[in-house]
Order: C-alpha cells, then sequence, then structure tokens
C-alpha cells in the first residue's frame, strides 16, 4: 500500500524527496522535466547520449539549488539502461519515478518510400527503448523504493492513422500498449505506469519536420482548440502531476496533452 501524506496534496513541492530519472534528458521536453523535478523537490538523474548538453542541463540545474546528476547512456541499449539505472541507485540511494522521454523522429515519407534502416531505427529507440527502461526500472523500484510512478512519452500520433509518419506513430501505439500492459501487472506491487501523447510542441523533432513542411506547425494549430503549438514545459507540467502522488489512483492511462487536438 503506498503511503500518501496529506502534504503531498497541498505543498508546491509535488515530488519532494522522490529520486526520478529522467531519459532525453539533454534537450526539449526531457530537459524541461528535469528542470521541473528539481523544482518540484525531486533529486533527478538525466540521461541522454550527448554528454555536453546532459552536463550543461544538470549544471543549470544544480546551480539553481536542485539536486542532480547525469550519466550519458545508449538508450536503445539493454546495457546502457540497466548501467543508467544503476548510477542512479548508486547516487541517490533508489528509485521512486522515471520518465521515459527519450525519442526520435523519423523524415516524412510514405510506406513505400521509408527505408528498412529507418523503420528498425525508430522502432529500436521509441519501442524497445521504452520496453528495457521500464524492464530496468520497475526491478530497481520493487528493490529500493518499494514502489514508485512511470510516465511514458507517446504521441497524439499514436492515436489514429498518421499519413507520411506510419513508423513513428506506429513505435508510439506500440508504447500505448506496453504502458497499459506494465500498469495491470505491476499495479498490485504499488507501481503506477501512465503515458502523455504531447500534440504539437516547439521542440527540435518538429523542426525536423518543418524542414520539410514549412507550414506544418500553423496547419496543426488551425485544427487544435488551443490554436497554438505547446512549449516543452506544459508538457513536463503534465508528467511532473502524473508522477506525484496527487495523481495516486491513476494508472494505465494515455493522457494527450494537445490543446484539445484529440477531442
Amino acid at each position: 500500500m503506498v503511503n500518501i501524506s496529506e502534504a503531498a496534496y497541498i505543498s508546491g513541492n509535488i515530488l519532494s524527496g522522490k529520486v526520478a530519472m529522467v531519459t532525453g534528458a539533454s534537450r526539449g521536453i526531457g530537459a524541461a522535466a528535469a528542470r521541473l523535478f528539481a523544482e518540484q523537490g525531486a533529486s533527478v538523474m538525466l540521461v541522454a547520449r550527448t554528454e555536453s548538453e546532459l552536463r550543461k542541463v544538470t549544471e543549470d540545474i544544480t546551480t539553481a539549488g536542485g539536486n542532480a546528476d547525469y550519466v550519458a547512456a545508449d538508450l536503445s541499449s539493454a546495457n546502457g539502461i540497466e548501467q543508467a539505472v544503476q548510477a542512479t541507485i548508486e547516487r541517490f540511494g533508489r528509485l521512486d519515478a522515471a520518465f521515459n522521454n527519450a525519442g526520435i523522429a523519423v523524415h516524412m515519407s510514405s510506406l513505400l518510400d521509408e527505408t528498412e534502416e529507418a523503420f528498425d531505427q525508430v522502432q529500436a529507440v521509441n519501442y524497445k527503448g521504452i520496453w528495457l527502461a521500464m524492464k530496468a526500472q520497475i526491478k530497481a523500484m520493487l528493490e529500493t523504493a518499494g514502489s514508485g510512478a512511470i510516465v511514458n512519452t507517446s504521441s497524439v500520433g499514436s492515436l489514429k492513422g498518421n499519413a507520411g509518419l506510419g513508423s513513428y506513430a506506429a513505435s508510439k501505439r506500440g508504447v500505448n500498449s506496453l504502458t497499459q500492459t506494465a500498469a495491470i501487472e505491476y499495479g498490485p506491487a504499488g507501481i503506477r505506469i501512465n503515458a502523455i501523447a504531447p500534440g504539437t510542441t516547439l521542440t527540435e523533432m518538429i523542426q525536423q519536420w518543418v524542414a520539410v513542411d514549412p507550414d506544418i506547425i500553423e496547419k496543426i494549430s488551425a485544427m487544435t482548440p488551443l490554436r497554438r503549438a505547446a512549449e516543452p514545459m506544459e508538457i513536463a507540467q503534465a508528467a511532473a502531476w502524473l508522477l506525484s502522488d496527487n495523481a495516486s489512483f491513476i494508472t494505465g492511462v494515455i493522457l494527450p496533452v494537445d490543446g484539445g487536438l484529440t477531442a
């Protein structure tokens, strides 16, 4: 049984005392989440491939008074993710929360035009990488904290067909299934597992699509009730809430954070 303190519902620091791991933490949504989690009281381990970018974000957090460290790792590799989880435990003593945000985009192309190499790469990082991460994180939570919460990054593209982004959308739909299955399997052990499905967000990933279609942000915004794209911090806020005790009775949810695009 998870012990939910009354203070968790009234404190501004909704992640106070928790040890959180953030993958894909060197830029975009992941970097915003790492900063936010630290501001909300968590000790944060940042994980990504690029050490120089990780170091910069970590230094920003510690300079602001937060508690953070980083480890560079290949998140499509079982050894890489296991080493990152072990580094978290060695540094902070346990693992309470994980935000699996690492992912890659593909260039827009039809099913016939996409290469097998591109298909395999996006599945290895976006789909298999989440599977590997949850395996290592759930094991660590059970062995250290005894309970925990995980949030995986999916996409609104996982909720329907997407012309030109077939393999990307399929990888994210796979994340949805993994998330809900793991929530069922490990809910009895006190581990909550959810996913967020961001809509258009102003990150480097969307800029790759802008290079192909310069008007894509405006086109999608026109179909979005809030008529704009999200800032990375707005997506991070949703992840922080789902990882906090304020979401103590929520598991197995794929939460659109999309300005109403899927309404």
